[in-house]
């Protein structure tokens, strides 16, 4: 028997096309995926304060950089996982590993004081797990729910996503404080257990197209089929690479650049807090606009405009004349980008063979974790050498190449949302 067919035996029952935000099995995706983003925030803040209890600066880092290198290396190999076993089947089985690494490491703190080796042994697994379940669980809204609600799906799951990045980091905090590193890696191991307790419960409608089938094809193959299903698509190929180019040229000045540019105009710790709770307000008011928006007309078209805002809005950060300025183009940034980005992803998944939507989801996925990262120091050295204004408006530009792919590709402009 297929993964398929296995997947389909355990949900015999269509998935019923009603309002994403009302669906019982959506809300149970939504909730396994919140308890892992507010796991993942906890694993992270205890894993640097576990390594600075028994290390140096140096340590430390290398213990937090040593999660990122599996899953770059492993994330498309992760998408071709996805496809040929079920992505339910991997999501369930990569988070019952965290959940016992976590638990595991969670353990051997509360009754020993392990040497470094413990913590970095748990980064690289858990960062080789997460190539896993990252592409699977992005690979499931297309099979939890009818392909009309996929954008209010995207805007559910940027205000889990806003939740979550909100109240990891007081309850990591909260738990190192009362019961140190290892209470917290406790946490997120419950957390982690709850996250796979909904996941089995979640449903899987039968979709065609071979998922899961094994053709006597080797993976390496199968990957380079999902990077021509990408490539060849007229839709997919044009709005993966837009979104490429806009991550990378939004990414590093969001993430670093905000950092520099506060401390350069002299408005401290307090100005960067203002700038990136406008972001957040903003994004989560894109993702409400998502979810409780029906339909939105001229999807395509929508989505570009909202790329030429945003790129616009970020390279003028940096032009700001004072903080009021800066928090209210945060806030801007924030609302357009969040908007761009759900459109992009429910118009990906929408589009997108059923057969290939893993190595999709692994490819959107490493762009965003993978690729636009390794531009930080790049970032911060052509900020030394250029200075903030003029970095800034070339991050800007080249989030603008992204939006002018779409601009150039007929059918970007001309696509729709399914009804």
């Amino acid at each position: 028997m297929t993964a398929t067919e296995t997947e389909t035996a355990t949900s015999s029952t269509c998935i019923p096309a009603r309002a994403a935000h009302r669906d019982g099995n959506v809300l149970r995706w939504l909730g396994a995926y919140a308890a892992s983003l507010v796991g993942d925030s906890i694993y992270f803040l205890a894993l640097g304060w576990a390594a600075a209890q028994i290390a140096g600066p140096a340590q430390v880092g290398m213990v937090m950089a040593a999660g990122a290198v599996p899953r770059a290396l492993l994330m498309l190999g992760g998408g071709v996982i996805a496809d040929r076993f079920g992505p339910r089947r991997v999501v369930i089985a990569s988070d019952a590993v965290r959940c016992a690494v976590i638990l595991a490491v969670a353990g051997a703190l509360a009754l020993a004081t392990p040497g470094l080796w413990l913590l970095i042994a748990a980064a690289l697994v858990f960062g080789a797990v997460d190539a896993l379940f990252m592409p699977a669980v992005g690979a499931l809204p297309p099979r939890i729910t009818d392909a009309g609600q996929l954008v209010r799906v995207q805007g559910l799951r940027a205000l889990v996503q806003r939740v979550g990045t909100t109240t990891g980091p007081p309850l990591a905090g909260f738990a190192m404080g009362t019961g140190g590193p290892a209470a917290a890696f406790g946490v997120a191991g419950g957390l982690f257990a709850l996250s796979l307790v909904l996941l089995v419960a979640v449903r899987i409608a039968p979709l065609p197209g071979g998922i899961g089938e094994d053709r006597g094809e080797p993976p390496w193959q199968q990957l380079r089929d999902g990077l021509r299903h990408i490539r060849r698509h007229p839709l997919i190929g044009p709005l993966v690479l837009s979104g490429a180019l806009s991550e990378l040229g939004a990414i590093p000045p969001l993430n670093v650049g905000l950092v520099l540019l506060a401390d350069e105009r002299g408005w401290g710790p307090s100005g960067v807090g203002w700038i990136v709770g406008a972001f957040g307000v903003g994004a989560g008011a894109s993702a409400l606009l998502l979810t409780i928006a029906r339909r939105l007309p001229r999807a395509g078209a929508v989505q570009i405009a909202a790329l030429v805002v945003g790129s616009a809005a970020i390279g003028s950060l940096a032009l700001a004349p004072a903080l009021v300025t800066a928090v209210a183009l945060a806030g801007a940034t924030g609302l357009v980008a969040g908007v761009c980005g759900g459109l992009a992803i429910a118009l990906i998944q929408s589009a997108t063979d059923p057969a290939y939507i893993g190595r999709v989801s692994s490819v959107m996925a490493l762009t965003s974790v993978g690729i636009a990262p390794l531009a930080y120091p790049l970032f911060g050295f052509a900020t030394d050498s250029f200075g903030t204004v003029p970095v800034f408006l070339a991050c800007g530009a080249i989030s603008m190449t992204g939006a002018a792919v779409g601009l150039l590709t007929p059918a970007v402009r001309r696509a729709e949302l399914v009804r």
